[in-house]
Order: C-alpha cells, then sequence, then structure tokens
C-alpha cells in the first residue's frame, strides 16, 4: 500500500495522473507536463515535496557532529537560518545523500533528506549522532510544498503577509529560512527558478495550497520537477549519484570543503581519489540529431547519460553524464540510441539559467 501525503485528495480533486513514486502515491501531472514546465519558468507553480522526510537534530555537539558528517563545512553556517547544501559520504567517498541542513541555533539544526533514501538516511545519521549525544528525531506530523517560479515569491508573500510578514517574506536572502507564523519558509528549491520551500502543520500547507491555487499559481507534477531541475543541472539522486559515486563525479566539487584539516567522514577515499585524478568527468550534452538522450544510454568510448530528457524550454534533447577522466574534453561525443550513433556536443551545466537556454541552438 503506498503512502499518501496530506494533500493527496487536493490532486485527485485537481484530476492529477497519480503514480507510485518510492512508495508515494504522488502526482505526475495535472494534464499537461509541458504547461506545468513552462509556467515554473515563466509564471509560478507549486508541488506537493511532503513526501520529502524533515529530520530535527538536537543537542550541544550538534555543529561539532555534523563536522564530521558532511563533506562542507558547518561552520559556513553562523545566522539563524541560514542553510547549507552538502553530500553525506561513507567511508569509501560515495555519496549517500545529497540534503539541506539548515542551523537553528547552536543545539538545534534541520536536515531534509530525500524521500527516496530516507530510511538510509536516518539509519546512518543515527548510528553517527551516538558519538556526539545527539538526538535525532525525525518530524513526519509536518508537510512540506514548493512554490517556483519568477512570481513566487510576490504570490506567497502577498497570501502569508499580514501584520508585517509581508516585507520579512520578501526579505529572506537565498538558501536562508525564517518563521512565519508558524510556517517555516525557505528561499530554497529543485527547478533553478526562485521561490520557498514551506514546512509546516498539514492542515495549514493545505489551507495555503487552495489559497494559492485560487490566485492561479498552477499546480505541478513529479514529471515537470523532472525537467525543470534537469535543465538547471540538478542532480537526481539514483540516476545522476549514489553510494558508488564521489561527489567530484557528479559535478559537486563544489560542496566539499577540504582546505583545512577537517575530518570528516570519506575525506580520506576523497584525497585518494584526487591525488590519483582518476575521477570520472561529468559533462553536459546537447542532441545534434533525431531522438532523445535518456538515463542509462551507452556513450561510445566510455561512460553513460545519468539524466536526459527533451527540453522543454530550449527544445533540444539535453542530457548529464559521466564518462572517463580522457574523454571529458572532448567537444562530441556519440550516444547509442536505440542501435544509432547519434552526436551529442558536450555543454556546459546549467542548460538553462534565468528562465534562459544557455547554449545557441546553433550549437
Amino acid at each position: 500500500m503506498t503512502a499518501k501525503t496530506p494533500l493527496h485528495s487536493a490532486h485527485v480533486d485537481a484530476g492529477a495522473k497519480m503514480i507510485d513514486f518510492g512508495g508515494w502515491d504522488m502526482p505526475i501531472h495535472y494534464g499537461s507536463q509541458i504547461e506545468e514546465h513552462h509556467a515554473v519558468r515563466r509564471h509560478c507553480g507549486m508541488f506537493d515535496v511532503s513526501h520529502m522526510t524533515v529530520v530535527d537534530l538536537r543537542g550541544p555537539r550538534c555543529r561539532e557532529f555534523l563536522s564530521y558528517l558532511l563533506a562542507n563545512d558547518i561552520a559556513k553556517l553562523k545566522t539563524p537560518g541560514k542553510a547549507l547544501y552538502s553530500c553525506m559520504l561513507n567511508a569509501e567517498g560515495g555519496v549517500i545523500d545529497d540534503l539541506i541542513t539548515y542551523f537553528m541555533d547552536e543545539s538545534w539544526f534541520r536536515m531534509v533528506v530525500n524521500a527516496a533514501t530516507r530510511t538510509r538516511d536516518v539509519q546512518w545519521i543515527t548510528s553517527q549522532a551516538h558519538a556526539f549525544d545527539v538526538a535525532v528525531s525525525e518530524r513526519p506530523e509536518l508537510a512540506m510544498i514548493a512554490v517556483q517560479g519568477p512570481e513566487a515569491r510576490n504570490k506567497v508573500a502577498d497570501q502569508l503577509g499580514t501584520e508585517g510578514a509581508h516585507e520579512a517574506i520578501l526579505k529572506i536572502g537565498r538558501f536562508a529560512a525564517i518563521d512565519v507564523d508558524g510556517l517555516f519558509i525557505a528561499r530554497t528549491g529543485y527547478t533553478g527558478e526562485d521561490g520557498f520551500e514551506i514546512i509546516g502543520e498539514p492542515q495549514r500547507l493545505v489551507r495555503l495550497w487552495e489559497e494559492l491555487l485560487g490566485t492561479g499559481v498552477q499546480p505541478c507534477g513529479l514529471g515537470a520537477r523532472d525537467t525543470l531541475r534537469l535543465e538547471a543541472g540538478l542532480n537526481l539522486y539514483g540516476q545522476d549519484m549514489d553510494e558508488s559515486v564521489t561527489p567530484f563525479e557528479c559535478g559537486l566539487a563544489w560542496t566539499v570543503a577540504m582546505k583545512d584539516d577537517r575530518s570528516f567522514v570519506g575525506r580520506p577515499a576523497l584525497e585518494k581519489q584526487l591525488s590519483a585524478g582518476d575521477a570520472r568527468a561529468f559533462i553536459g550534452l546537447v542532441l545534434e540529431g533525431r531522438g532523445v538522450l535518456r538515463h542509462g544510454q551507452q556513450i561510445q568510448g566510455g561512460g553513460e547519460i545519468t539524466s536526459g530528457t527533451f527540453s522543454p524550454t530550449t527544445q533540444r534533447s539535453i542530457a548529464m553524464a559521466r564518462v572517463p577522466s580522457a574523454m571529458a574534453s572532448q567537444d562530441a561525443h556519440n550516444v547509442d540510441i536505440r542501435g544509432r550513433d547519434v552526436a551529442a556536443m558536450r555543454v556546459a551545466i546549467p542548460f538553462v539559467k534565468n528562465g534562459e537556454s544557455t547554449f545557441s541552438n546553433d550549437d
């Protein structure tokens, strides 16, 4: 039996096509995945992300614990509400999960982890926390929605901005969060667009969803979420990375802080990989001919597509791929699409920024 989020009835009432996603009954689209994608890029869309898991960490040694647990440096978080994106690694440097950590106060940090890795994540975090006397608590009673797009911040502020809160919501910095009348509002997302991810009591978020729907905000499903995140060059766990892939092999080297001698899980393995210089390269590709780049397609000479799709914004087929380091500088690669070798040009990631393609259609 699949689990249902508090917004399940709202999805069904809106005519959403529902699918089993990691044990959750979730909307894939509400009639047109393309229209939902364009709504986020051009105006505003909202997603039910209540299948994500909120984990609170409490104890006087929280910061010390997270400094050891995460590859990025938690010392960067000095202001309450500020967030840090990081990979959580195993001893071999492989990615257990990518997640966001919020600094609440010196004895309380909040993490948001992926739904597909929830059980393993919580077990791992809990096992590592024992040595630091840090209490790990899942928060299944909380729901979560994401409101994304150029108009998203104003839409949310207009809906929630009573008695001075409007200005406070609009002043939230990127990768930061504040509490507004019991709602945890973070300026984060998974689409490449500006907006908020909002955590709170289920009935309150169901009401907010319905209110935003009434103002014309487009409900969006997992289909649009996937094409949006790929255009933005954002990794999907289980495709672009997993426990056999280091951050250096999935475009996340920027999240690894190794400038000082801080000890963290996986560091020795990463140092060894850097010294050997044999990390596989993570590249962006744009298809030259007909067809669509898809996860699992093989690249001539080695490597494979990790995520691929037809991009509604650029009107081209795009992909992220992992290839041997020796192939990283090649300008073109041949991809096997149903037995045909089709040329794909290497381009920079992300593929879309500020709603526009980052490469020329003549490339």
